[in-house]
């Protein structure tokens, strides 16, 4: 079997067991980073009276983790691309954890903050690795539901985690306890995942594209498909990509622009939901606006991360992305430019949820996805990486900016930004090519051939 029907029988493969396991192992790392990420805008609410934190402060605790998951992208994506998949899936969860059970046990403002940067460090490698092996190991048809499902754990841990909060809340504990099981409890999920992540086989597209290591291919192969590979090609090209290329940078402008744009949407939402309800709803309790926002969620965004899955290989990436920011920009405009909704509850939660059913049927769902099909095997760590860093540099400036910005300038006007920014979202959109329905080799022209990175250990496991 030569180099282009071994991956052939990769792509054309229908959907296995060992891609449900890859899924499933892949997505608890989103459930833990949905929830690690926003449940510090409830913990923070509990801790603005206890710890006697300012508005600085507060945004800093908010965003802290959104920052460092900017670094956290970039690191585990040029890693990845230099030393392999295998070797840092697990990592990033085991930093989840690790961070998790450290900021549980906080004893001031500043060991938070140093813990919630390493909580970060983490979710930001948990893009670029969980995306690209889901992807590098995906058949052809079916790609874009399978890494939008593991995209999707998303959804489920970000109403899990307001469903705990308001549950520890309705306990009558102590508000001192309350904040630390919360965060405490965010290291269950990650850990659970550790194992199988540091034991599941090298992606066989980085293997053979960059590694050359043509028995580790065939093994992995066999293992996804089922089919035995007889022998693969020996021939060799040295081409190597860069992320500067004139078509991979216009690939990264829209990748990460469109991710930065998305982020400061959903994240501003999330991180201060709590902001926001209160604003709408001044005279409620902490646990009656923890439970609205779960119910928006659930309601509204939760069903638009499935609906994307089962949509993504037949309407297309890029006609998902635009349509969802075209109705977000809708939907904000016209809260901005009828204020008046905002003084009738209902009605602001009704244009609010359809905005926020797109957001997931839309460009928060895609951009995750894009970037691990846009990029040759050898950069295309690096190139999630940076688009994820993107993201979560557009996250970090909404948690930071939105709390005094919905202050300042009130709910109606803040809408108005939002809607401006999903305008820029459908612009960016237009740079991008549609992946749907075809291979990583034939999006990046490299048609099966491996590289030159390790001849010797080519020549070895060819001989």
């Amino acid at each position: 079997m030569g180099n282009q029907s071994a991956l052939h029988s990769l792509d054309e493969i229908a959907v296995t067991k060992y891609h449900w396991k890859t899924v499933i192992t892949a997505g608890m790392g989103f459930f833990t980073d949905a929830y690690d990420l926003f449940i510090i805008g409830t913990v923070t609410a509990i801790l603005t009276p206890i710890w006697h934190l300012n508005t600085v402060q507060l945004s800093l605790l908010n965003s802290t983790a959104l920052l460092a998951a900017v670094l956290g992208a970039i690191i585990f994506g040029r890693l990845m691309d230099k030393l392999g998949r295998k070797k840092m899936y697990g990592i990033e969860v085991l930093l989840l954890v690790v961070g998790a059970v450290l900021s549980a046990f906080s004893m001031n403002f500043t060991q938070l903050l140093i813990f919630r940067f390493i909580v970060g460090l983490g979710v930001g490698g948990d893009y670029p690795t969980s995306s690209v092996i889901t992807a590098e190991y995906a058949n052809r048809k079916d790609r874009g539901r399978l890494v939008t499902l593991v995209f999707a754990m998303q959804g489920i841990g970000l109403v899990i985690g307001p469903a705990i909060a308001a549950a520890l809340l309705s306990t009558g504990l102590s508000h001192a306890i309350i904040w630390r099981l919360m965060l405490g409890i965010g290291a269950i999920p990650a850990a659970s995942v550790i194992y199988l992540r540091r034991k599941i086989a090298e992606s066989p597209r980085y293997s053979f594209h960059v590694q050359g290591d043509q028995a580790q291919t065939a093994q992995t192969i066999k293992l996804v498909t089922g089919e035995s590979v007889d022998a693969l090609s020996n021939a060799v090209t040295t081409k190597r990509h860069s992320i500067w290329q004139r078509t991979y940078l216009k690939r990264l402008i829209g990748t990460a622009g469109s991710w930065f744009l998305i982020d400061i949407v959903f994240y501003g939402n999330g991180v201060s939901s709590q902001l926001l309800m209160k604003n709408l709803l001044p005279h409620s309790s902490l646990i009656q606006t923890t439970l609205v926002s779960t119910l928006i969620f659930l309601i509204a965004a939760l069903p638009g991360y499935y609906v994307a899955a089962a949509f993504m290989d037949r309407i297309g990436r890029k006609k998902i992305q635009w349509i969802g920011f075209s109705i977000m920009a809708l939907m904000y405009g016209l809260i901005s430019l009828a204020p008046s909704i905002t003084k009738v509850p209902m009605l602001f939660l009704l244009v609010y949820a359809i905005g926020f059913f797109f957001v997931e049927f839309g460009p928060n769902t895609t951009t995750f996805l894009y970037p691990a099909e846009l990029y040759p095997t050898d950069i295309r760590g690096i190139g999630h990486g940076l688009s994820a860093s993107g993201g979560k540099l557009g996250a970090f400036v909404a948690a930071f900016l939105f709390p005094p910005l919905l202050k300042s300038i009130g709910l109606s006007h803040l809408m108005g930004i939002l809607s401006i920014i999903a305008i820029l979202g459908v612009g960016l959109t237009m740079l991008l090519p549609e992946p749907k329905q075809r291979a990583l080799e034939e999006l990046n022209e490299q048609l099966g051939e491996p590289s030159a990175m390790n001849s010797s250990h080519m020549q070895k496991s060819i001989s």
